[in-house]
């Protein structure tokens, strides 16, 4: 290894390489050597990076030089037949023969794939592409997809016999000849000679007339490792209160814990989820969010048990597709679960009480032959009606175990006032629970400075709610997690268009290099959603979000929309609530619910660089409240 390898910038770092999700298979492994051993120090390394959506092998980048994208396979094309064949419109497809004489299209054309990374990163939004357009429109001579480097690298196969295969993709993509030096194809023997020149033409240039350092700085924030994916790869830390939580278990099974935003309650049930696993028992673990199960299973993979498998006796559903699942699958009940919703409207009640009516038809058709759960954990409990609580029970192993964690502040259902020993006649005591709730009090999630916003926040907008209002760990100083808090206060027509400009700001607000894909965007409406997308798509930013117009099409988003996506986030508030992020953009207006807007600002996550929120608000009930942030009136 380079005796200067500490020097360089590599994402995610070498040190993590083994713990990547998507582990690099060994030609990877040697092309990563290879370039860290034989490229100036000058050259950021970016390993799989989040680019917009797609995920490159390899991204390099210099300041004064320029950008390279690789593509890696580990393909020898000694073993199996790979050739090309022209369709009727004389364009070149590539096939080949498996082992068992089977011929087959190769979809994962190497070619194809870095032209459409090349394509992708001189589409993005650089501060300086715009004008860099401009100035080739005066000047022919001049062009910036020079400045961008497409190679493939096959590490099991020599660079003759590799050219010679995707000649006629190159001819077709127009890059043979003089361009040949910016789309380099390289074989094993030019990466055991450790000829950089020969894999990397431009690797020996020290500047480029045509790159800037806005560029890289802008590119960089789609390239770094995103702090979710960093996080991901951390054991779970817990505190004594949340160990206890994990590893043991009531006289009874049954258990409450309550706390206020950022306390750890899903960190404590995905805890136990994933202890209980390793134990192999069955688990059901329910949320009401259709989102949210994505969280909480990312929280009970980081649980540390070396050589344990975490997930396999865990089921993760939301509360109605649990209902579903049963009704229709188990008990075959699907002409009386479709007369349900045929010609109706009122949807609430349906989902409040009538299909639960079903599940309990089905489960007593059923009997002992339904899927039974030694233990059942709910999630943001204070979503849920206790007599859902009471129908879950009924898939309870005997001698098994119940957990429902809450935050009556996170109440967006106005649900929360059930679970009183007096709410629904009493049905508190018919929930399995004695004693007092466990409780978890301090936040180890949020800056301690907007700790104290937000109980400026329902101290003035929320007197009369229930409130379990979060505590600093005493030994955490404001200095340890700085936050920065934007309030934008704007007419309701520009919201969408103030989203849009801010999101586009928040990877410069920092010294630190934000992800792009680390940014989050909450809004109280589809309507607004679809807007915010529709502007940010039009600068070729990809956007994993909710939003739709029909409620099929919202739910199949939902089902689909999780962090660990490589693109700019975009939810609803309600659709966030029990997630979590350090750069938030929030979206308010006058109609927006007062409960909503507490839990979109305590969805910030601290963060050792600093955690960023800013909030574009048409709200005048919270105009004064915002002027205690840093300001800006654009009314």
């Amino acid at each position: 290894m380079n005796k200067n390898l500490n020097e360089r910038f590599i994402s995610p770092p070498l040190k993590e390489i083994d713990t990547l999700r998507t582990s690099l298979n060994e030609g990877e492994k040697i092309v990563l050597d290879f370039f860290n051993r034989n490229l100036g120090l000058e050259w950021e390394i970016y390993i799989q990076p989040h680019l917009n959506g797609l995920r490159p092998d390899f991204v390099l980048l210099n300041p004064s030089v320029g950008i390279a994208v690789f593509e890696v396979k580990d393909w020898n094309l000694d073993i199996m037949n790979y050739r090309v064949i022209f369709d009727d419109d004389k364009k070149p497809q590539l096939w080949a023969t498996s082992l068992q004489g089977v011929d087959f299209f190769v979809k994962d054309n190497p070619i194809n794939k870095v032209m459409l990374y090349k394509e992708s990163i001189a589409n993005l939004y650089c501060p300086l592409i715009e004008s860099l357009n401009t100035l080739r429109q005066t000047n022919e001579s001049i062009n910036y997809y020079n400045i961008i480097t497409a190679g493939v690298i096959f590490t099991s196969a020599t660079t003759n016999k590799t050219k010679a295969l995707f000649k006629p993709f190159r001819g077709k993509y127009g890059v043979l000849g003089s361009l040949e030096q910016c789309h380099p194809v390289s074989g094993i023997e030019l990466l055991k000679s450790n000829n950089i020149q020969a894999v990397f033409p431009y690797s020996s240039l020290q500047t480029s007339d045509l790159m800037k350092p806005d560029i890289a700085q802008s590119l960089r924030s789609w390239l770094v490792e995103p702090d979710f994916a960093t996080t991901q790869r951390q054991p779970l830390k817990l505190n004594e209160t949340q160990k206890r939580i994990a590893r043991t278990r009531t006289d009874t099974g049954y258990r409450r814990i309550k706390g206020a935003a950022g306390s750890g309650k899903s960190v404590a049930l995905a805890a136990r989820a994933a202890q209980l696993s390793i134990e192999k028992k069955d688990v059901l673990v329910v949320t009401y969010n259709i989102t949210l199960w994505h969280y909480l299973r990312d929280l009970a993979v980081r649980y540390q048990e070396p050589g344990k498998t975490i997930n396999k006796y865990i089921t993760w559903l939301h509360f109605h597709q649990w209902c579903k699942q049963l009704i229709c699958v188990e008990a075959g009940l699907v002409d009386k679960y479709n007369l349900l919703w045929r010609g109706r409207s009122d949807i609430d009640i349906i989902l409040e009480t009538e299909m639960v009516n079903l599940v309990n038809d089905a489960l007593d058709l059923l009997g002992e032959s339904v899927t039974k759960y030694d233990a059942i954990l709910v999630d943001e409990g204070q979503d849920y009606n206790p007599y859902w609580w009471e129908t879950l029970g009924r898939v309870l192993r005997a001698n098994g175990e119940m957990l429902l964690s809450a935050d009556k502040t996170q109440d967006m259902y106005e649900r929360s006032r059930n679970w009183t020993e007096d709410g629904m006649k009493g049905a508190m005591k018919g929930a399995g629970f004695s004693g007092p709730w466990m409780e978890l009090d301090i936040s180890y999630r949020m800056p301690p400075a907007l700790i104290d916003f937000l109980k400026n926040f329902v101290e003035q907008y929320l007197p009369d709610m229930e409130v379990s209002l979060p505590e600093s760990e005493s030994n955490s100083r404001e200095s340890d997690w700085p936050v920065h808090l934007k309030w934008i206060q704007v007419n309701e027509s520009d919201i969408a268009e103030e989203c849009f400009q801010e999101i586009l700001k928040m990877p410069t607000f920092s010294d630190e290099i934000i992800a792009y894909s680390d940014i989050v965007l909450l809004v109280p409406s589809h309507k607004i959603g679809l807007e915010c997308v529709s502007k940010l798509e039009s600068k070729n930013i990809n956007v994993i979000h909710v939003f739709a117009k029909d409620k099929q099409a919202q739910k199949s988003r939902k089902l689909a929309f999780f962090m660990g996506d490589a693109r700019v986030k975009a939810c609803t508030i309600h659709s966030f609530k029990g997630w979590e992020s350090s750069y938030l953009v929030v979206a308010i207006t006058e109609k927006s619910d007062l409960a909503a807007t507490y839990v979109a600002l305590s969805r910030l996550k601290r963060h050792k660089g600093g955690s960023h929120l800013t909030v574009i608000s048409s709200s005048n009930t919270l105009r004064e409240f915002g002027q205690t942030w840093t300001f800006v009136d654009k009314q």
